[in-house]
């Protein structure tokens, strides 16, 4: 009998193994990720790295920053 025909191998059990990992960490974020609206901080960081991804001008990035700030600003001041 042909060794390759006698069960997975290392190769495949590794396989096997990444995706399992893989499904856990996505099972795991879901679980413990709560429903909560995120904080200033994290809506900040989010706002400004969607600033980074789709303003293509100068003027149009620094723009987009400063309503960040203004939201972050607004965000702290509500006390969430």
């Amino acid at each position: 009998m042909y060794k390759s025909q006698e069960g997975l191998g290392w190769f495949g059990s590794l396989i096997v193994l990444a995706i399992a990992v893989g499904a856990g960490y996505y099972a795991y974020k879901g679980v413990a990720e709560s429903d909560e609206a995120p904080s200033c901080a994290a809506a900040q960081k989010a706002c400004l790295q969607k600033c980074r991804r789709t303003a293509t001008e100068a003027a149009a990035a620094q723009s987009c920053q400063h309503a960040c700030q203004r939201e972050a600003d607004a965000c702290a001041s509500a006390g969430r």
